[in-house]
């Protein structure tokens, strides 16, 4: 204090007595934000109390309690509407990290390593901010493979081919209504992510909005939309379907670098700079854009449901697969499906050729859940019953295991379980039982969310040589890819003659062709290597198999 510096202007400068700690000082919000009140008066009441502050869950005291006391001595008042009050980061096993321990992660080396949009939505996305937090690299590198690797490669995709046609999103489009039924569904998939979005973003559940944006971006856009529309993408010339499928990804796309924006923001411009940059006029930055707001009546539940059907069954029959080690290009005879309710035959009958070409199936059969060809058991939900019920859940365990078969049937068709146990009554919810489907004497069957699938696994001679033609058509294709031919090149095929390929080719050579655009294929023994220098590829069951091709 005897010491007196003295400012640019000539004045005495000296300690301030009445001084809070700098910390408050420097984020004091939001007075020093607007440097109130010396300037800035008409700002200051427009943003006052502010929406919501963020700080560690530490800081209670020593700031939101403060910002809240000097509000009320001041303007009667609060300081802020809402807060999100951040939790801890530990290391990937809960501990708290530390020099000591060895477990500290240095943030400067992970944002080098990884990139600051996929470690700040790793975080947001992985656990509610006021959530501590298990910090584990691996969820890094499992966030970039599921939504940026996922968001680039749709992008890639789509960039190639609107290229080649010279599309332009600014170009005469096709009205949404005039589009296949498969666009309006994606369409309408993303206006309810908007919708909720939406929702989630105005009450601060940043955690729910991202991972509704990784459901969509993988479940439904890249490993459904796209990956059943390429041949849309890539066929012939610039029709009118090829222009309304560029333009429902575009949109999408679009739509989606400014839902990302917030969290991932470098990567949210880029995709949008790239999507939008040909445009002669609109925001340069996805940051400069306005959100997007819902497109009700682009929102179509009936579409939706429909394709949530075609997407369950088409999962639980893979599932079925998987389990059965039956490959999906070899196809099967035929799916049985229980009708669960009135409109589900007619739902499933509109997307009913999507399911068999997804699963690779000839047909769909329906029986009604009464006539006992597939058998269900009842069992109770001890997470989601054990609280409600407390000493009565062994009774009604046993109540729930002796469920008749009408009774699950009109259950689980979405009809009302009432159970009175000890004189209560409990009104049972569709996620307090799991339905279990038996087997059927040469079908497998699996249930998940009311739908049963039973799928006939009986292979005869024509499924068998079927799938060795398909799986001959994937290796053509793969070298034909690695050979550099184009896409319109006509080739001649020279294959191995190992189990299966001579009656496959003898039956489905047309077919083969045809994928392949070949005008011919031989078969050849191992005596000889046909026509062509045969290449060692890959085949069933761990073999190899010479395979040549040569342009025509």
């Amino acid at each position: 204090d005897d010491v007196i510096l003295v400012s640019a202007q000539g004045l005495p400068m000296k300690r301030e007595t009445d001084l809070i700690d700098v910390w408050f000082d420097s984020g004091s919000m939001p007075y020093a934000q607007w440097h109130y009140p010396f300037e800035n008066q008409e700002k200051f009441a427009e943003n006052f109390p502010a929406d919501f502050i963020a700080e560690g869950v530490d800081q209670t005291r020593g700031w939101f309690f403060t910002l809240h006391a000097i509000a009320v001595m001041v303007y009667d008042t609060v300081a802020f509407k809402n807060v999100v009050s951040n939790g801890l980061v530990l290391d990937k096993n809960g501990q708290k990290m530390s020099k000591r321990l060895g477990n500290a992660v240095d943030s400067f080396k992970t944002l080098e390593r990884y990139g600051a949009d996929a470690s700040r939505w790793y975080m947001l996305s992985n656990a509610q901010p006021w959530d501590n937090l298990k910090f584990d690299e691996e969820g890094i590198v499992e966030t970039t493979r599921k939504l940026f690797s996922t968001l680039y490669n749709t992008y890639s995709f789509f960039a190639l081919y609107a290229n080649l046609d010279s599309w332009k999103s600014d170009s005469e489009s096709i009205n949404v209504n005039e589009r296949p039924e498969i666009d309006r569904w994606i369409l309408s998939k993303l206006h309810n992510l908007v919708d909720d979005y939406y929702t989630d973003m105005d009450q601060f559940d940043v955690t729910s909005a991202c991972r509704r944006i990784e459901d969509f971006v993988n479940d439904h856009l890249s490993n459904w939309y796209v990956r059943l529309n390429r041949r849309r993408f890539w066929k012939g010339e610039l029709s009118d379907d090829k222009r309304a499928a560029f333009a429902t990804l575009y949109e999408c796309l679009t739509v989606i670098s400014q839902l990302i924006s917030p969290v991932a923001p470098f990567f949210g411009d880029w995709l949008y700079r790239n999507l939008t940059g040909h445009k002669q006029s609109g925001p340069e930055s996805v940051h400069l854009s306005d959100l997007p707001a819902p497109m009700h009546e682009l929102k179509d539940e009936g579409l939706n449901r429909r394709m949530d059907y075609a997407q369950h069954i088409s999962s639980l029959v893979l599932s079925i697969r998987k389990k059965e080690k039956l490959r999906v290009r070899l196809p099967l005879r035929r799916i049985m499906l229980p009708v669960i309710n009135e409109s589900f035959k007619e739902d499933v009958e509109q997307v009913k050729d999507l399911i068999l070409s997804e699963v690779n199936v000839k047909a769909i059969e329906y029986i009604d859940n009464t006539s006992g060809m597939v058998s269900k058991k009842a069992k109770a939900n001890f997470k989601t019953l054990g609280k409600r019920l407390g000493k009565n859940m062994k009774a009604a365990a046993e109540l729930i295991g002796n469920l008749p078969q009408e009774e699950i049937n009109r259950f689980e068709g979405g009809g009302p379980l009432t159970m009175f146990i000890e004189g209560q009554e409990y009104d049972l919810m569709r996620e307090d039982i799991e339905i279990v489907s038996e087997d059927i004497p040469g079908w497998q069957v699996a249930s998940e969310d009311g739908i049963t699938v039973a799928l006939d696994i009986t292979l005869d001679d024509e499924l068998l040589a079927e799938g060795t033609a398909r799986e001959l058509v994937n290796r053509i294709q793969n070298l034909r890819k690695n050979s550099g031919l184009n896409v319109t090149d006509r080739i001649r095929v020279s294959v191995e003659e190992v189990d299966g390929i001579r009656k496959a080719v003898d039956m489905f050579g047309h077919y083969i062709m045809a994928e392949t655009l070949a005008d011919g294929i031989e078969v050849f023994d191992d005596t000889s290597k046909g026509n062509f220098e045969p290449q060692e590829v890959e085949w069933l069951e761990g073999e190899k198999i010479n395979i040549g091709i040569n342009k025509n």
